[in-house]
């Protein structure tokens, strides 16, 4: 864990982007197309502290960007290379444009300035999306990365921000996946080795300061 100092440092208002991943109601939500995954992310207490950074963030100035994974009604575009697209097609919830399945879901409140981006193909926030040339124009450094799934979005995510150059902070109370047991060991074996890794607490705190305009 870093320093207060030094998280201070990375999570300077001006220059950090909070990132949800697939913090939809089709995923986590009441009527999510996968049960076990909403279930861990609430009872773990995950959902809940992102909307706590979500409203921290509208508070402080930090920009926030909600990636959002979605498909066509036709399919045109989706991914058929891989089983879990296989799968995710025979779901009895779809993530289909324009339903309420993608879009964010409680107790996570977007707000109007906040920047939401859509994909319908691939695995990552990030690789082939707007994400990179937002964050960019955004002078972003440091990318806090939230949400689920600790088993594929989330990891797929922090790697391409590494790989992009910028910092990734991931507060580890704030992401889920299933099993219960797989997040902290893909946390401690993987994350840890290229991201700094901290809770949401110790990112309130940075983020305490009354709001600065951009």
């Amino acid at each position: 864990m870093p320093s207060n100092a030094e998280l201070s440092a990375f999570l300077a208002p001006a220059t950090t982007v909070l990132l949800t991943v697939e913090c939809q109601q089709g995923v986590v939500g009441a009527d999510s197309a996968l049960p076990e995954l909403a279930e861990e992310a609430r009872t773990s207490g995950a959902l809940a502290n992102i909307g706590r950074l979500v409203t921290a963030a509208h508070e402080s100035g930090v920009q926030v960007m909600h990636a959002i994974a979605e498909r066509r009604l036709d399919g045109r575009g989706a991914n058929s290379n891989a089983r879990l697209f296989h799968a995710a097609e025979r779901l009895p919830v779809q993530q289909l444009t324009g339903t309420s399945a993608v879009r964010v879901a409680e107790p996570i409140r977007a707000a109007e300035e906040d920047l939401v981006v859509r994909r319908l193909h691939g695995l990552s926030p990030l690789a082939g999306t707007d994400v990179d040339a937002l964050l960019r124009n955004l002078r972003c450094r440091t990318l806090v990365v939230t949400g689920v799934s600790a088993n594929v979005a989330i990891p797929n995510a922090v790697f391409d921000a590494v790989n992009l150059g910028y910092t990734a902070v991931v507060p580890a109370d704030a992401i889920a996946g299933v099993p219960s047991d797989y997040t902290p060991a893909m946390v401690r074996n993987t994350l840890a080795l290229v991201a700094t890794i901290t809770t949401t607490g110790d990112i309130l705190g940075c983020w305490s300061r009354p709001r600065r305009a951009r």
